[in-house]
């Protein structure tokens, strides 16, 4: 419920929170956003929840050496980032003791070694977003951005700092496209998929298009060098305005690697990175010509791929049957004839038998990697076990979810988790990746 005239309080943030507020611990905790830890400051309780109160940022006393001004004038507003106003050493400090905490209390294991951050550009890095767009009467014109923090409303931008500069640099003229069509209201969200070779905005549309809607749309396109796709019903059903359907792709240059995908497809948000993380994960594999990988999550093949450069043969499993067909011809692409896909659900209780019915007898794959969705990975603990490989690596978006199966990998099925360590995927917001290492039972270093 909200709080009455509550009067204004002082207090000393003791650390953030997942949501990246000020923790002030003085009675009953208050979740302050725009505060940080080590900081004094004036607060104002406003929200009341049985554990926690929400407050309201009033001024800072004594600000923290780590404290920055924000690169975004809609820093606060807009629900995209949450930690502009923190250098971004310190992002990568607070994110590596978040994941410290994590492994030691929920998955009661550390590491033999510490990874070093791996990091990358901190702005203009996103390449996979979906933006709100929504018409208010009010302003008589449509807003395009993200969510407003802690509310469904979409924030009025001018910008984006994260995005890839292309968009986010013209959210202004989304906006004043979007308020021309005749669907203004009945077109909800735009999704971004910005690729090696083009930019893709998907429009969801409730309503058809008119022909003058198109005539603005094609305008729009061969203004700014963007495609759009339509999207009337399930995400991948897409359609374009010529009907034509020229693929999106990217590449992994350090494997002679390109893949193509679809604008609703699953790849990393920020592009630079995901680079680096392929490279740093076939560096702790420790491959050789002989080496056999099994890929768990495998997607349409980011890691399979660059994987089979390196191994003698590679194995993707994915639920996804449409991105199962995406990695098979991406392989063929490639002319990569030592990898293949398969398509199996890797979550529920028929997870671990239909995983060690395609990956066959324990031995046969000497490396496993896995990067499961936030949920984790624990319905295929057991199947990992059972094939006994020398050496797994486990790349996780849920530092929760990545030290649960880590207790679980080490302490009931004998693993040694040798190193582990944070990726810096989503700069300027909470969200966390990390990369783990285990060697299997018996095996030394």
């Amino acid at each position: 419920m909200k709080g009455r005239g509550a009067e204004p309080q002082t207090g000393r943030v003791a650390a953030l929170n997942s949501e990246g507020e000020g923790v002030v611990r003085d009675g009953k905790a208050a979740f302050v956003a725009g505060a940080l830890p080590g900081e004094l400051i004036s607060y104002q309780r406003l929200t009341q929840h049985k554990s926690h109160d929400e407050a309201r940022l009033l001024e800072v006393l004594e600000p923290s050496p780590e404290r920055i001004d924000p690169r975004c004038a809609h820093f606060g507003v807009c629900g995209g980032c949450a930690l502009q106003h923190i250098d971004h050493a310190a992002q990568l400090a607070i994110k590596d003791g978040e994941l410290r905490e994590a492994l030691g209390r929920v998955g009661q294991v550390e590491p033999q070694q510490w990874l070093e951050p791996l990091a990358g550009p901190a702005w203009g890095y996103r390449r996979r977003a979906r933006l709100g767009a929504r018409y208010v009467n009010a302003k008589q014109r449509a807003l395009v951005g993200f969510r407003e923090r802690l509310s469904s409303f979409v924030a009025e931008l001018s910008r984006c700092e994260v995005l890839v500069p292309q968009v986010g640099g013209m959210l202004k003229e989304l906006s004043a496209l979007v308020s021309q069509l005749s669907i203004r209201t009945r077109m909800p969200q735009i999704e971004v998929a910005a690729a090696d070779n083009q930019t893709a905005l998907v429009l969801r549309t409730l309503l058809p298009l008119t022909g003058e809607d198109r005539v603005l749309l094609q305008q729009f396109e061969q203004a700014h060098a963007v495609r759009f796709y339509l999207q009337a019903g399930s995400p991948d059903d897409l359609e374009t305005l010529d009907g034509l359907d020229s693929p999106l792709w990217y590449e992994l240059p350090e494997f002679a690697v390109r893949l193509q995908f679809r604008p609703s497809d699953f790849i990393q948000v920020n592009g630079a990175m995901n680079r680096l993380l392929v490279s740093r994960v076939i560096e702790l594999l420790q491959l050789d010509a002989q080496s056999t990988v099994l890929d768990l999550y495998c997607g349409l093949g980011n890691f399979t791929l660059p994987l089979a450069r390196r191994a003698a043969a590679v194995l993707g499993i994915e639920g996804d049957a449409g991105l199962v067909q995406r990695a098979r011809d991406n392989a063929a692409a490639n002319q990569l004839d030592n990898v293949r896909f398969e398509t199996a659900n890797l979550a529920g209780d028929e997870a671990a038998a239909q995983c060690l019915r395609l990956a066959g007898e324990p031995g046969r794959y000497s490396h496993v990697l896995i990067d499961p969705p936030r949920t984790g990975a624990r319905d295929i603990l057991p199947a990992i076990a059972k094939l006994a490989p020398r050496r797994l690596v486990y790349v996780s978006c849920h530092p929760g979810s990545l030290a649960r199966d880590l207790g679980e990998l080490v302490r009931d099925h004998g693993f040694v988790l040798r190193a582990a360590g944070i990726v810096d995927m989503f700069a300027q917001t909470t969200h966390l990746e990390s990369i783990a290492v285990l060697d299997g039972p018996g095996v030394t270093p």
